[in-house]
């Protein structure tokens, strides 16, 4: 028996309903699987009841699970509560008072993680080839791993020095430096890119994913070079959308791995990443003197307040204020070089 809040037979099931509306919106890969992952992770909590048959308790009652139990951070939580209101309001056409009512947890902003400028020539001295070309990149740049992952040749102009991101976080464009010790580096990455993109022209392979719907507007312009990716992934892959065999661009889990093994090489004991070379890059900007607007544009950043999270940094590693421990005359005593303690005799 099926009941009134069940959907008709042969209508798309639920998730397929919110990978629909997710493309329909443009969202992003990356919030599509997140979104599908927490209303699956939802849906399983509550004995795979239908969520149309759920409320506010239901969805209160996993995301009280998620803190107390699982111990998510409040970027998680939010993650999760986000994916929820969209399946409701977005996918089942539900907006109830309940939605505005439940509590978001407050997320603190974290002072990042920066590299010293010594320890990040450090790290390239460990890493080669398209890695190498990679972190030079990010460092370089302030691009995130996925803008860079996802650059195209035809947006590097080696003639004006400049790269263009195109569909940043936010879908946005902008236009950032290309630093000159990068170019050379940048030039052989592309002739490396540009052997596998002859291999895939010479056996007639799939070419790459163009954006939104130029593929049917431009139906070859992914078999062009211009379209080519800079850092094109060594095999072929299916698109996780279309179900196509396509040259996709390097994976950020293949980098990732890469540059773990050379921070222990190269010693570095901060818990950094990729992501940490754009904290690096914009601190040693405002480091030399930069100004904080023109830093907030190259970054990509709708507010300046944003931003403003990589000056904390500076003030206190450039604070003139001096511990009080070291206005203690010396020698003063210290406890590290005294005799070891003994214990009476019974």
């Amino acid at each position: 028996m099926v009941s009134a809040s069940d959907p008709p037979p042969g209508a798309p099931r639920l998730l397929d309903q919110l990978r629909q509306r997710v493309r329909y919106l443009h969202y992003s890969l990356r919030t599509e699987q997140a979104y599908v992952y927490w209303v699956r992770a939802f849906v399983r909590f509550h004995g795979r009841r239908h969520p149309r048959n759920l409320g506010g308790p239901e969805v209160e009652a996993f995301l009280s699970w998620l803190s107390s139990e699982r111990a998510v951070s409040a970027s998680t939580h939010r993650q999760a509560l986000s994916a929820l209101l969209f399946l409701y309001r977005q996918v089942l056409g539900m907006d109830l008072p309940w939605m505005d009512a439940i509590g978001r947890p407050q997320r603190q902003p974290r002072l990042p993680v920066v590299l010293a400028p010594v320890e990040v020539a450090g790290l390239l001295q460990q890493l080669e080839g398209t890695h190498l070309v990679l972190a030079q990149l990010l460092y370089g740049t302030g691009l995130r791993i996925s803008e860079a992952l996802q650059l195209r040749v035809k947006d590097v102009d080696f003639d004006r020095a400049v790269i263009i991101v195109r569909q940043g976080k936010g879908g946005k464009d902008r236009a950032v430096m290309l630093p000159a010790s990068l170019a050379e580096g940048l030039r052989a990455q592309m002739r490396r890119a540009r052997s596998l993109w002859q291999s895939d022209a010479q056996l007639q392979r799939g070419g790459v994913q163009l954006p939104d719907a130029l593929e049917r507007k431009y139906p070859r312009a992914g078999l062009s070079w211009a379209w080519f990716w800079v850092f094109p992934q060594a095999d072929h892959s299916v698109c996780p959308r279309t179900g196509a065999m396509r040259r996709h661009h390097l994976f950020d889990q293949t980098f990732q791995r890469a540059f773990k093994r050379a921070l222990q090489a190269a010693g570095i004991e901060h818990p950094a990443t990729p992501h940490t070379l754009r904290h690096s890059f914009a601190t040693h900007l405002l480091q030399a003197g930069t100004d904080i607007r023109t830093v907030q544009t190259l970054l990509g950043h709708s507010d300046v307040s944003t931003t403003m999270i990589y000056t904390h940094v500076l003030e206190v590693a450039g604070s003139p204020t001096r511990s009080p421990l070291d206005k203690l005359p010396a020698p003063f005593p210290s406890r590290t070089h005294s005799a070891p303690m003994t214990m009476p005799a019974p």
